[in-house]
């Protein structure tokens, strides 16, 4: 069994249709939709749809293989927590965290399923990443020192280019599969055996660190893989660029982030980022 889950908060019914129509026309067996929007928006859009998107969200939402649950927003990491252990109890095999504003045509999830199954070593799996232009988003990293983020954020590009192609491996040329420590969380395929040897999401991360703590405690028991022969699109809104509330969410979260694992001295990051560089 495979299944997945969507965490939405206020997003765009046109946004929700079509990561849907991908999941719904893809092998995933249910599709958690977890609502931490304050006035449960997706149900609204479900019981009394105001225009044409709304309308087609409607109709996906009464699919069986949907399960709609409105819960308290505490966070990106807690709401799809929710649903993995859902996942875990159903006895599903694999897990897919889908960003709400992501979709795709190619056979992502067979393909990547069909790896996993015949390499169990891997216990996680993320494709190629595209803006809807079809650009390469750069979404594999290496684990971040506080320079790497801060540096990204505040201090001008041109400063920064050449520390953050070294930080998001530009010169592996993303074209081909690469066991990497830190995988960009808007599309994520788990096995839920590694996740249970690893544990889930770190809900005291609210938002933003929560995959680079997940794929680096996975990346340290098994292979977390980059699979560049399918693909995504990911719209990618970077609200913390746009707007102070969420800035401020961002910046406390990596405190935390390093408060957990180590500011300037953390010899596992040390020793996986010289591996990884080394290759490339």
């Amino acid at each position: 069994m495979i299944t997945a889950s969507i965490v939405v908060y206020c997003n765009k019914a046109a946004d929700l249709v079509r990561v849907l129509r991908s999941a719904l026309a893809s092998p995933i067996d249910i599709v958690y939709l977890i609502d931490h929007s304050p006035a449960d928006e997706v149900k609204r859009f479900m019981d009394s749809p105001a225009n044409q998107e709304e309308e087609h969200l409607s109709l996906l939402m009464r699919d069986g293989r949907v399960v709609y649950e409105p819960h308290p927003n505490r966070g990106f990491g807690a709401g799809h927590n929710i649903a993995i252990r859902k996942s875990m109890a159903a006895g599903a095999a694999y897990h897919a965290i889908l960003n709400p504003d992501i979709y795709w045509s190619d056979p992502v999830i067979e393909s990547l399923v069909g790896y996993m199954d015949s390499h169990p070593e891997v216990g996680m799996m993320t494709p190629k990443v595209l803006f809807p232009d079809g650009r390469l988003q750069y979404n594999c990293k290496l684990l971040p020192t506080p320079m790497d983020l801060i540096g990204r954020r505040f201090l001008p590009k041109r400063w920064m280019k050449k520390r953050n192609e070294r930080f998001e491996l530009h010169s592996s040329g993303y074209d081909h599969i690469m066991n990497v420590p830190y995988i960009h969380g808007c599309f994520m395929l788990f096995r839920n055996e590694t996740l249970r040897q690893v544990g889930l999401f770190d809900e005291r991360f609210f938002m933003y660190p929560e995959d680079i703590d997940i794929t680096r405690r996975l990346h340290a028991v098994s292979e977390t893989l980059f699979y560049p022969y399918v693909s995504i699109y990911h719209v990618h809104g970077a609200a913390s660029h746009k707007f102070g509330k969420m800035l401020r969410i961002h910046i406390i979260n990596m405190i935390r982030y390093f408060n957990k694992w180590g500011w300037w001295i953390d010899p596992e990051r040390r020793r996986v980022n010289k591996g990884i560089s080394k290759k490339f």
